[in-house]
């Protein structure tokens, strides 16, 4: 079995277990750590965010430290010019290094994206075939975290590179 086929079992292995996009109520993300929130996502006990509906991609896999999303970039993700829009990939790779720093929270403890910096290498079209977004942990202090991303093919071909700065704040309780 070529990589390209075998992204493409586990994305239908993944999908398969997923429940109904949505998003979670505050309790249900202040009351488990980052990575047993990201975990819960990927059993199908909590809803996966709607953008990846959107943009049809899905989480792979995630550990503390360390997300994979997974995508197959098509016609309906093109700009103009007729490939495929630098927003899908930057929201690919938002998502990965986002969840990658979600992975390390404590419970109580949630972020937001302050900067994400994208290097696009090469364009993605119909014909690229799955592409994963690995997003990994650099640092996580008390106020501010750092990850980086890259996008690759089921070759290992680059096509965008990332590093993000997210800050780390409580999340407070529901109303």
């Amino acid at each position: 079995m070529s990589n390209h086929e075998q992204w493409l079992a586990e994305e239908a292995a993944v999908r398969a277990r997923l429940a109904p996009p949505g998003v979670a109520t505050r309790e249900q993300l202040s009351s488990r750590s980052g990575a047993d929130f990201l975990a819960a996502i990927s059993a199908g006990e909590l809803p996966p965010p709607p953008i990846g509906a959107t943009l049809d991609f899905i989480p792979i896999s995630a550990e503390p430290g360390r997300v994979v999303f997974q995508g197959t970039p098509g016609p309906q993700h093109y700009n103009p010019s007729g490939a495929v829009h630098g927003g899908y990939a930057a929201t690919l790779l938002d998502s990965a290094v986002g969840c990658a720093v979600h992975s390390m929270l404590p419970q109580g403890k949630g972020f937001t994206t302050l900067e994400l910096k994208v290097n696009y290498i090469r364009a993605m079209t119909d014909q690229t075939g799955p592409v994963r977004a690995e997003g990994n942990v650099i640092t996580v202090g008390g106020q501010v975290a750092v990850a980086e991303g890259r996008i690759t093919d089921a070759n290992g071909k680059l096509y965008a590179h990332a590093t993000t700065t997210c800050l780390i704040f409580p999340i407070p309780p529901a109303k």
